[in-house]
């Protein structure tokens, strides 16, 4: 299969750098090469989602069954100042 495709001048110019660097020897190859990279950043963004998807169905699982308290965010701050504080905390 064979199309063509239009860059802004940059994304052209950077194309060609990297087939000029010797790294690739067509346009073709550093386009695969990003359609591959790109895809890989989308599933790794889908597993993300996923798991936190996954996250929030079992916080809410644990909100209807109960097994959630009311938390103050004054006393994890303070708690969280009393650990900096501790000796050994880094």
């Amino acid at each position: 299969m064979s199309f063509n495709i239009s860059l802004p001048i940059e994304l052209e110019n950077r194309v060609r750098e990297h087939v000029a660097s010797g790294m690739y020897s067509s346009t073709s190859e550093v386009i695969g090469e990003a359609l591959r990279v790109f895809e890989a950043y989308q599933s790794a963004q889908a597993t993300k989602l996923d798991a936190l998807k996954a996250d929030i169905a079992q916080g809410l699982l644990d909100v209807q069954a109960g097994r959630v308290t009311a938390v103050s965010m004054d006393a994890i701050k303070a708690q969280g100042r009393a650990d900096r504080k501790s000796p050994g905390h880094a």
